[in-house]
């Protein structure tokens, strides 16, 4: 583990839980209370979470079950039984988007974490793990006073394919590999309540899946859902047409590690179809996850996903077929009533069987029972001394704000015109309506922010003299009325910071861009301004969605840019200590920033292959064949890294059932190997040793990225691969070790034509920057 991630480890661990003070008195409902001497089967601690869980299904009516299909499941009085809301909402911090959750009551705030693509931005996965664990406790806290449910609905884990997309913001991002390692780090996180770092004592144990849990995690959307409104397609109607190759390899691989590694007790089935039958009725996708993943958990639709079935897409004719389909799928629960109204007649007209039911039930009672539900009252189980002392604490709001300095991405730094000299600096001009705004700044799926600055904010606590202006009324700026008073102050003053880019106005859930330039007069007012500025400018960048900021990019007057996302409660803090070098950026982009004329691609077509015979580009650096503004994993510091590369093997040699394989579309002579015939895949994994040093005159953190590029053996190849990744802090004139640790059968496989993970055969080329290494691979 390097340095930076130790000590934001440690620093978070001695903190987590200091100051605990006695928690509210606010009364909570909970079955199994020992004072009425229960005697039911499912109240006994000593019996498996299973036999727990058909214990309360075998005591239930048939109206009683139906009740319970809602994510507002109806209390049992009877048995003692209260109401459970499942939806909650954490995606970046407990947020206010699902009904379970309130902030009218002991807890008034909690804290906002960078918008998720800016946390991945950092490629750090210990934060990813901190963050996590982080809103685990304090959506823990806040369920033990009553304001908070315990499943909450995160992460988001699409694959982040067309830059136009307005939900891209919440993802890690658009390389399969990123977003499966922060899936694993975020849930574990999130679920565990383990504050010790597995990866200090080893990896945890094996269990049986049923393991307690702190809070349910929830990963969605299963699966490739990306598109929510483009022309006549939205995500009620849309069919995702996607091969089997780019499922395996791209759309399907955070989700199983979600499931296999990270242990995610929840998944969430999408609203779209795929391959022409509703992703929460296709029983390929549901049941896969339990049978080959080993999936022991939950399915939830997304909001009214299952009425979308009859009523949108028209799969079915009648409501009792819809409600039948994703039962028979393995969905368990609907976000929504459309089962509450329909399911007693689907089992009237013996469409749906209660033992369909009865599955589903389990699968929802153990999550409950395995969140401590059925224990007695909550507050005096292994959570119960968390309360309103653990959100918002300082070490949170410290995380937050480490956070949002990873997660900064320098992209333009001519002549080194960063950082500032804050010490010779008498006026500072501050232009953009996004510079004095922080609520704008926080993304989508937000709570109410412990500590919120803006960068304007930020600013303040450098400079004295600051000037500052709109520019543009709003992120639209349809007008140029403000651009006269903006032009002044940036004669003005020494120095001219613009902070433009986009909000939610542009880029939401139920909304994605039509446009990759900058909204209306933005890029007119940024020109005006570096024309007329003493010096080059700064310019500063909001948003999840790339832009197409090809002219400032140019601009001799822009002398640097910064893309800061949706940098959370402390994202103007954060900027400030990077523009007047108090910290040092060091976070690379997890997207492909595309140029304006990839809005003539179709935002519905979902191959990510190129088809040159079509003119059809590609999606993801992975198979982009176009012209970038900025390429996946650019990012700039302050200082300057060399590589040196210690140990790496020269040859793999591999066992198993081998069948001599080849290509003949492509070239006969050239072979590879199926990864289900490779005997001990865990036998071939290997470290590359490397050394990185810091030649220049900062400290700064570091992120490594090791790429694999493929012999052409298969037809869809990916021109580059990302294999391993690691962030290490570097002291100035100093050098750090590190091993990536690559795992052949995942890392160096791709799919075949046929969704068959292969491991291509011959010489692999792997590249460290400016460094490369051949690894053959060759069949004994």
């Amino acid at each position: 583990m390097s340095n930076s991630r130790k000590s934001i480890f440690f620093f978070f661990i001695l903190f987590q839980f200091c100051n605990i003070n006695s928690i509210s008195s606010s009364e909570l409902q909970f079955p199994c209370n020992p004072s009425l001497n229960s005697p039911y089967p499912f109240c006994n601690k000593s019996l498996s979470v299973t036999v727990r869980a058909q214990s309360i299904v075998s005591l239930l009516t048939l109206e009683e079950k139906i009740q319970q299909l809602s994510n507002n499941a109806s209390a049992i009085p009877r048995l003692g039984i209260p109401s459970y809301e499942w939806w909650s909402e954490g995606l970046h911090g407990v947020a206010t988007n699902g009904p379970g959750v309130s902030f009218v009551g002991p807890i008034s705030s909690a804290t906002t974490f960078p918008q998720v693509l800016v946390t991945a931005a950092s490629f750090n996965r210990t934060l990813w793990y901190l963050i996590g664990s982080a809103i685990g406790v304090e959506a823990r806290a806040m369920f033990n006073v009553g304001q908070c449910g315990l499943t909450i609905w995160a992460p988001n884990i699409n694959i982040f394919r067309d830059p136009r997309w307005g939900r891209g913001q919440e993802t890690p991002g658009e390389d399969p590999m990123v977003a499966s390692a922060y899936s694993i780090e975020f849930v574990r996180g999130l679920q565990s309540g383990n504050w010790r770092r597995e990866r200090e004592i080893g990896p945890m144990e094996e269990d049986d899946g049923m393991e307690s849990l702190m809070v349910s995690a929830c990963c969605k959307h299963l699966t490739a859902y990306d598109l929510e409104k483009w022309k006549n397609f939205t995500r009620y109607t849309f069919n995702s047409v996607v091969t089997e190759q780019d499922l395996v390899d791209t759309y399907q691989p955070p989700f199983r590690s979600c499931v296999q590694q990270g242990k995610a007790s929840c998944l969430m089935c999408s609203y779209n179809a795929v391959n022409g039958v509703p992703a929460c009725a296709k029983p390929e996708l549901l049941q896969k996850a339990r049978t080959d993943w080993g999936f022991k958990g939950y399915i939830t639709s997304d909001c009214d996903a299952v009425a979308t079935v009859f009523e949108y897409q028209n799969y079915t004719t009648n409501r009792e077929d819809a409600i039948a389909d994703v039962l028979k799928a393995g969905m368990d629960i609907n976000c929504g009533t459309f089962m509450l109204r329909n399911t007693k007649s689907a089992v009237d007209q013996r469409k749906v069987k209660e033992e369909e039911i009865d599955r589903a039930l389990l699968n929802l009672f153990s999550v409950r029972i395995r969140l401590g539900l059925f224990d007695g009252d909550p507050r005096e189980g292994k959570f119960g001394e968390l309360g309103a002392q653990n959100v918002c604490t300082e070490q949170h709001k410290t995380l937050a704000l480490e956070a949002a300095r990873q997660g900064i991405v320098l992209l333009k730094n001519e002549n080194r015109f960063l950082p500032l000299n804050k010490n010779a600096i008498s006026s500072l001009a501050v232009i953009g309506s996004l510079a004095n705004n922080v609520s704008n700044l926080l993304g989508d799926y937000v709570g109410v922010p412990c500590s919120p600055m803006s960068p304007l904010e930020g600013f303040q606590e450098y400079v004295e003299t600051i000037f500052f202006a709109s520019g543009c009324l709003d992120v639209s700026c349809a007008s140029d009325d403000g651009f006269d008073e903006a032009i002044l102050i940036a004669k003005r003053a020494d120095f001219v910071i613009v902070v433009a880019g986009l909000d939610l106005s542009q880029e939401h859930e139920d909304l994605d861009r039509v446009s990759l330039v900058l909204p209306g007069k933005q890029m007119t007012l940024i020109s005006s301004l570096a024309s007329v500025s003493k010096k080059p400018i700064i310019l500063v960048l909001t948003g999840g969605g790339p832009l197409d900021i090809s002219l400032a990019k140019k601009d001799s007057g822009v002398a640097s840019i910064l893309w800061i996302g949706y940098p959370g409660e402390s994202g103007g803090k954060a900027l400030a200590e990077v523009i007047f070098g108090d910290y040092n950026p060091g976070g690379r982009l997890p997207i492909t920033w595309y140029p304006q004329s990839f809005t003539n691609v179709p935002m519905n077509d979902m191959h990510m292959r190129a088809d040159p015979s079509r003119g059809y580009p590609g999606r993801t650096y992975r198979f982009y064949t176009g012209d970038r503004v900025y390429g996946f994993g650019q990012g700039l510091s302050y200082t300057s890294f060399k590589y040196k590369l210690l140990s790496a093997p020269q040859k793999l040699s591999l066992l198993g059932n081998f069948k001599a394989k080849s290509s003949k579309k492509i070239v006969s002579h050239v072979s590879y190997m199926e990864v289900e015939d490779v005997e001990s895949c865990d036998l071939l994994r290997f470290y590359v040793k490397l050394s990185v040093a810091n030649i220049g005159e900062f400290d700064g953190s570091h992120v490594v990225m090791l790429f694999s590029e493929f012999p052409k053996v298969l037809r869809g190849s990916p021109q580059r691969q990302l294999i391993g990744f690691e962030r290490l802090h570097v002291e100035r004139q100093q050098a750090a070790e590190s091993s990536i640790l690559v795992d052949p059968c995942n890392h160096i496989s791709m799919a075949d034509e046929y969704g068959k993970r292969v491991m291509p055969l011959g010489d692999h080329i792997i590249s460290l920057g400016d460094l490369e290494h051949v690894l053959s691979i060759q069949v004994l």
